[in-house]
């Protein structure tokens, strides 16, 4: 039975650097040191997607030749969430985009029986109500992480709040947007399936053990 969810609020970031790069990083052969530049680059393209309604003010310019008026970010505040451990590779490339982003730290593991999410850290930066929350994740597996997460966030206050992962399960997708009804999912591709153990199919591995080149 196919798994069914709101569509509208996913964001597929199919261009074709990203799929050429996401072939190389699902790749059992791709190295630690190349994993985590991917990851990096990835989360980088799927920034530029997760801020394109950002609203734009008029900005004075004075260009070499002469004055002009060009767009800025009309004072949108940001924080950069990754949920621990894995989600930690994907903040250089958010960062590279808006420098001047919060971090805070969402840490979770997961009961390898239960598959359940349990929380262990959690630090937000201030004032979470006015920014726009971007929770990093590579894999959206069971959804289980990623709703704790963002019930974590909602407690604190945030309103705008955005999930970008570089592979989508989806079942995770069904359970995420069932949870909240506000939350947007940004994802680079949405895989087939969980298997017995809810690692998504095909998936590219446990992200946090390519990423850091523990096992």
């Amino acid at each position: 039975m196919a798994v069914t969810y709101d569509e509208s609020r996913v964001t597929v970031v199919d261009h074709p650097m990203v799929q050429h790069k996401l072939a190389i990083l699902r790749d059992k052969n791709t190295t630690t040191k190349q994993f985590r530049e991917l990851v990096s680059e990835l989360a980088l393209f799927e920034g530029y997607e997760a801020t394109r309604d950002f609203p734009l003010e008029d900005a004075p310019v004075s260009t070499p030749l002469e004055d002009t008026v060009c767009k800025r970010i009309a004072g949108r505040k940001v924080a950069v969430l990754p949920i621990l451990r894995a989600g930690l590779g994907m903040v250089d490339g958010i960062l590279q985009l808006i420098p001047a982003a919060h971090v805070g730290h969402i840490g979770m593991y997961r009961d390898e029986v239960t598959h359940e999410p349990h929380e262990y850290y959690c630090k937000v930066p201030a004032g979470i109500a006015e920014r726009t929350c971007l929770i990093v994740d590579p894999m959206l597996a069971t959804g289980g992480s990623a709703t704790a997460a963002i019930t974590y966030l909602r407690e604190q206050g945030a309103k705008d709040i955005r999930l970008l992962v570089l592979v989508a399960a989806p079942e995770g997708l069904a359970a995420v947007l069932e949870h909240d009804p506000g939350v947007r999912i940004y994802t680079c591709a949405i895989d087939r399936c969980l298997n017995e153990n809810a690692y998504i199919l095909p998936g590219l591995g446990d992200a946090g053990d390519r990423i850091f080149g523990t096992k």
